[in-house]
Protein backbone atom coordinates (compact mmCIF):
# COMPACT_ATOMS: atom_id res chain seq x y z
CA UNK A 1 0.00 0.00 0.00
CA UNK A 2 1.17 3.42 -0.82
CA UNK A 3 1.74 5.91 1.86
CA UNK A 4 3.88 8.87 2.93
CA UNK A 5 5.97 7.08 4.76
CA UNK A 6 7.23 4.87 1.78
CA UNK A 7 6.95 7.20 -1.19
CA UNK A 8 10.07 9.51 -0.96
CA UNK A 9 9.27 13.02 -2.15
CA UNK A 10 11.98 15.47 -2.06
CA UNK A 11 11.29 18.54 0.02
CA UNK A 12 12.70 20.92 -2.68
CA UNK A 13 10.85 19.54 -5.34
CA UNK A 14 9.12 22.60 -6.72
CA UNK A 15 5.18 20.96 -6.13
CA UNK A 16 6.03 18.90 -2.44
CA UNK A 17 3.41 20.66 -0.95
CA UNK A 18 0.72 19.58 -3.83
CA UNK A 19 2.12 15.86 -4.10
CA UNK A 20 2.55 15.53 -0.20
CA UNK A 21 -1.23 16.21 -0.07
CA UNK A 22 -2.05 14.13 -3.37
CA UNK A 23 -0.60 11.80 -1.22
CA UNK A 24 -2.49 11.44 1.68
CA UNK A 25 -5.77 11.72 -0.62
CA UNK A 26 -4.53 8.49 -1.96
CA UNK A 27 -3.54 7.13 1.04
CA UNK A 28 -6.69 7.64 2.16
CA UNK A 29 -8.71 5.88 -0.20
CA UNK A 30 -6.68 2.79 -0.04
CA UNK A 31 -8.03 2.91 4.00
CA UNK A 32 -11.21 3.75 2.59
CA UNK A 33 -11.75 7.31 4.06
CA UNK A 34 -11.84 8.23 0.69
CA UNK A 35 -14.11 7.54 -2.07
CA UNK A 36 -12.28 6.75 -5.87
CA UNK A 37 -14.83 9.66 -7.09
CA UNK A 38 -12.75 11.93 -4.60
CA UNK A 39 -9.84 11.38 -6.33
CA UNK A 40 -11.34 12.48 -9.47
CA UNK A 41 -13.06 15.68 -7.45
CA UNK A 42 -9.38 16.36 -5.65
CA UNK A 43 -8.13 16.92 -9.30
CA UNK A 44 -10.82 19.31 -10.64
CA UNK A 45 -10.08 21.65 -7.29
CA UNK A 46 -6.47 20.60 -7.72
CA UNK A 47 -7.14 22.75 -11.59
CA UNK A 48 -8.93 25.46 -10.52
CA UNK A 49 -6.19 25.67 -7.51
CA UNK A 50 -3.77 26.45 -10.14
CA UNK A 51 -5.91 29.27 -11.85
CA UNK A 52 -6.06 31.10 -8.14
CA UNK A 53 -2.14 30.51 -8.10
CA UNK A 54 -2.41 27.79 -5.67
CA UNK A 55 -3.07 30.96 -2.72
CA UNK A 56 -6.05 32.61 -0.63
CA UNK A 57 -6.70 35.28 -2.90
CA UNK A 58 -8.42 38.53 -1.61
CA UNK A 59 -11.70 37.33 -1.99
CA UNK A 60 -11.68 34.00 -0.49
CA UNK A 61 -10.36 36.03 2.56
CA UNK A 62 -13.42 38.20 2.63
CA UNK A 63 -15.50 35.38 2.21
CA UNK A 64 -13.39 33.90 4.96
CA UNK A 65 -14.07 36.17 7.05
CA UNK A 66 -17.80 36.35 6.83
CA UNK A 67 -17.53 33.10 7.18
CA UNK A 68 -16.05 33.27 10.65
CA UNK A 69 -18.53 35.90 11.50
CA UNK A 70 -21.39 34.25 10.94
CA UNK A 71 -20.44 30.95 12.43
CA UNK A 72 -19.80 33.25 15.30
CA UNK A 73 -23.41 34.38 14.91
CA UNK A 74 -24.84 31.26 14.64
CA UNK A 75 -27.15 29.53 17.52
CA UNK A 76 -26.14 26.21 16.88
CA UNK A 77 -23.08 25.94 13.86
CA UNK A 78 -22.86 22.59 12.32
CA UNK A 79 -19.57 21.37 10.01
CA UNK A 80 -20.02 18.48 7.77
CA UNK A 81 -17.07 16.50 6.75
CA UNK A 82 -17.04 14.39 4.31
CA UNK A 83 -13.37 11.93 3.27
CA UNK A 84 -11.51 14.36 1.71
CA UNK A 85 -12.47 17.01 4.10
CA UNK A 86 -11.32 14.19 7.23
CA UNK A 87 -7.79 13.57 5.39
CA UNK A 88 -7.33 17.26 4.71
CA UNK A 89 -8.31 19.00 7.03
CA UNK A 90 -9.05 16.94 10.82
CA UNK A 91 -6.58 18.71 13.18
CA UNK A 92 -8.51 22.35 11.90
CA UNK A 93 -11.81 21.24 11.79
CA UNK A 94 -11.33 20.04 15.23
CA UNK A 95 -10.03 23.28 16.29
CA UNK A 96 -12.83 25.37 14.38
CA UNK A 97 -15.76 23.55 16.12
CA UNK A 98 -13.91 24.42 19.85
CA UNK A 99 -13.47 27.75 18.94
CA UNK A 100 -17.40 27.97 17.38
CA UNK A 101 -18.86 25.74 19.71
CA UNK A 102 -19.74 23.70 16.64
CA UNK A 103 -21.16 19.95 16.01
CA UNK A 104 -19.22 18.00 13.81
CA UNK A 105 -21.61 15.78 11.37
CA UNK A 106 -19.62 12.77 8.89
CA UNK A 107 -22.12 12.86 6.28
CA UNK A 108 -20.99 10.74 2.81
CA UNK A 109 -22.28 10.63 -0.70
CA UNK A 110 -20.51 7.55 -1.90
CA UNK A 111 -20.79 4.14 0.17
CA UNK A 112 -22.18 6.09 2.94
CA UNK A 113 -23.30 2.49 4.58
CA UNK A 114 -19.80 1.21 4.60
CA UNK A 115 -17.38 4.44 5.13
CA UNK A 116 -19.59 6.12 7.69
CA UNK A 117 -17.60 3.85 10.28
CA UNK A 118 -14.50 3.93 9.02
CA UNK A 119 -14.52 7.99 8.36
CA UNK A 120 -15.67 8.36 12.03
CA UNK A 121 -13.07 5.76 13.33
CA UNK A 122 -10.36 7.84 11.71
CA UNK A 123 -12.07 11.53 13.16
CA UNK A 124 -12.62 9.75 16.37
CA UNK A 125 -8.84 8.51 16.40
CA UNK A 126 -7.64 12.23 15.89
CA UNK A 127 -9.58 13.67 19.11
CA UNK A 128 -12.90 14.69 16.86
CA UNK A 129 -16.20 14.17 18.22
CA UNK A 130 -18.28 13.57 15.60
CA UNK A 131 -22.08 12.60 14.96
CA UNK A 132 -22.85 10.59 12.06
CA UNK A 133 -24.99 11.20 9.21
CA UNK A 134 -26.82 7.82 8.86
CA UNK A 135 -27.48 7.34 12.95
CA UNK A 136 -30.19 9.33 14.55
CA UNK A 137 -31.51 10.27 11.03
CA UNK A 138 -33.85 12.16 9.29
CA UNK A 139 -34.37 12.90 5.76
CA UNK A 140 -34.33 16.34 4.09
CA UNK A 141 -37.22 17.09 1.60
CA UNK A 142 -36.42 18.11 -1.79
CA UNK A 143 -33.14 15.78 -1.83
CA UNK A 144 -32.38 13.22 -3.58
CA UNK A 145 -29.06 12.36 -2.68
CA UNK A 146 -27.41 12.57 0.83
CA UNK A 147 -31.09 13.12 1.85
CA UNK A 148 -30.55 11.76 5.86
CA UNK A 149 -28.85 13.89 8.42
CA UNK A 150 -28.20 13.67 12.07
CA UNK A 151 -31.03 14.73 14.28
CA UNK A 152 -29.00 16.79 16.65
CA UNK A 153 -26.30 17.87 13.47
CA UNK A 154 -27.20 18.98 10.41
CA UNK A 155 -31.16 18.77 10.84
CA UNK A 156 -30.78 21.08 14.00
CA UNK A 157 -28.20 23.70 12.76
CA UNK A 158 -28.97 27.21 12.00
CA UNK A 159 -25.87 27.33 10.00
CA UNK A 160 -23.73 24.82 8.22
CA UNK A 161 -20.55 24.48 6.75
CA UNK A 162 -19.98 22.07 3.94
CA UNK A 163 -16.30 21.18 3.75
CA UNK A 164 -16.00 20.28 -0.23
CA UNK A 165 -19.75 19.21 -1.27
CA UNK A 166 -22.08 18.24 -3.52
CA UNK A 167 -24.48 21.01 -5.11
CA UNK A 168 -27.91 19.62 -5.13
CA UNK A 169 -27.76 18.93 -0.87
CA UNK A 170 -26.55 22.30 -0.66
CA UNK A 171 -30.14 23.44 -2.39
CA UNK A 172 -31.90 21.46 -0.40
CA UNK A 173 -30.70 22.76 3.03
CA UNK A 174 -31.39 26.31 2.00
CA UNK A 175 -35.28 25.38 1.39
CA UNK A 176 -35.48 24.03 5.05
CA UNK A 177 -33.99 27.59 6.38
CA UNK A 178 -30.08 26.69 6.84
CA UNK A 179 -27.79 29.28 5.77
CA UNK A 180 -24.60 27.74 3.99
CA UNK A 181 -21.14 28.04 4.08
CA UNK A 182 -19.40 26.31 1.16
CA UNK A 183 -15.74 25.96 0.64
CA UNK A 184 -15.02 24.80 -3.17
CA UNK A 185 -13.02 25.53 -5.27
CA UNK A 186 -15.06 24.88 -8.34
CA UNK A 187 -16.52 28.75 -8.87
CA UNK A 188 -18.94 27.34 -11.09
CA UNK A 189 -19.99 24.37 -9.23
CA UNK A 190 -23.95 24.03 -7.87
CA UNK A 191 -22.28 23.89 -4.64
CA UNK A 192 -20.66 27.43 -4.98
CA UNK A 193 -23.61 29.29 -6.89
CA UNK A 194 -26.07 28.11 -4.49
CA UNK A 195 -24.40 28.57 -0.83
CA UNK A 196 -25.12 31.93 1.09
CA UNK A 197 -21.31 32.15 1.33
CA UNK A 198 -19.12 30.29 -0.75
CA UNK A 199 -15.12 30.46 -0.12
CA UNK A 200 -13.44 29.79 -3.00
CA UNK A 201 -9.86 28.51 -1.48
CA UNK A 202 -8.12 25.49 -0.53
CA UNK A 203 -9.35 23.77 2.45
CA UNK A 204 -6.40 23.20 3.96
CA UNK A 205 -5.33 27.05 3.74
CA UNK A 206 -8.89 28.26 4.22
CA UNK A 207 -9.87 26.46 7.90
CA UNK A 208 -6.50 27.45 9.33
CA UNK A 209 -7.82 31.17 8.64
CA UNK A 210 -11.39 30.33 9.79
CA UNK A 211 -9.69 29.35 12.85
CA UNK A 212 -7.93 32.52 13.12
CA UNK A 213 -10.40 34.99 12.29
CA UNK A 214 -12.65 33.33 14.59
CA UNK A 215 -10.32 33.73 17.43
CA UNK A 216 -10.07 37.25 16.43
CA UNK A 217 -13.71 38.00 16.42
CA UNK A 218 -14.54 35.52 19.19
CA UNK A 219 -14.72 38.33 21.63
CA UNK A 220 -16.59 41.20 19.11
CA UNK A 221 -19.77 43.11 19.39
CA UNK A 222 -22.74 41.52 17.91
CA UNK A 223 -23.12 44.38 15.73
CA UNK A 224 -19.65 44.39 14.75
CA UNK A 225 -20.23 40.45 13.57
CA UNK A 226 -23.13 41.28 11.68
CA UNK A 227 -21.22 43.72 9.34
CA UNK A 228 -18.67 41.06 8.74
CA UNK A 229 -21.03 38.59 8.04
CA UNK A 230 -22.82 41.20 5.57
CA UNK A 231 -21.78 39.19 2.28
CA UNK A 232 -23.09 39.00 -1.64
CA UNK A 233 -22.13 35.54 -2.50
CA UNK A 234 -22.78 36.16 -6.45
CA UNK A 235 -20.78 39.53 -6.69
CA UNK A 236 -17.69 38.18 -4.59
CA UNK A 237 -17.56 34.46 -7.20
CA UNK A 238 -17.97 37.08 -10.54
CA UNK A 239 -14.95 38.58 -8.91
CA UNK A 240 -13.37 35.57 -8.35
CA UNK A 241 -13.67 34.62 -12.01
CA UNK A 242 -12.07 37.94 -13.28
CA UNK A 243 -9.45 37.31 -11.24
CA UNK A 244 -8.45 33.57 -12.93
CA UNK A 245 -9.74 35.23 -16.22
CA UNK A 246 -6.91 37.78 -16.09
CA UNK A 247 -4.44 35.04 -14.72
CA UNK A 248 -4.74 33.66 -17.65
CA UNK A 249 -4.12 36.21 -19.78
CA UNK A 250 -1.12 37.07 -17.67
CA UNK A 251 0.45 33.34 -18.25
CA UNK A 252 3.82 33.70 -20.54
CA UNK A 253 4.01 29.58 -21.83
Amino acid sequence: MRSLTTIQIPKNHPRYHSLVLRERIIEGMHKGIVAEAGLIAYGRGEAFDYLLGEKTISYAKKAIKAAAAKLLLARYPVISVNGNTAVLAHKWIKELADIINAKIEVNLFYNRNIREDIVSDFLKNKGLRILKGLENSIAIPCCSSRMFVNKEGIAKADVVLLGIEDGDRTKALKKIGKFVIAIDLNPLSRTARDADITIVDNIVRCVPLLCKYAKEFKDLPREDLEKFSNFNNKENLEEVLKYMARRLEQIEI
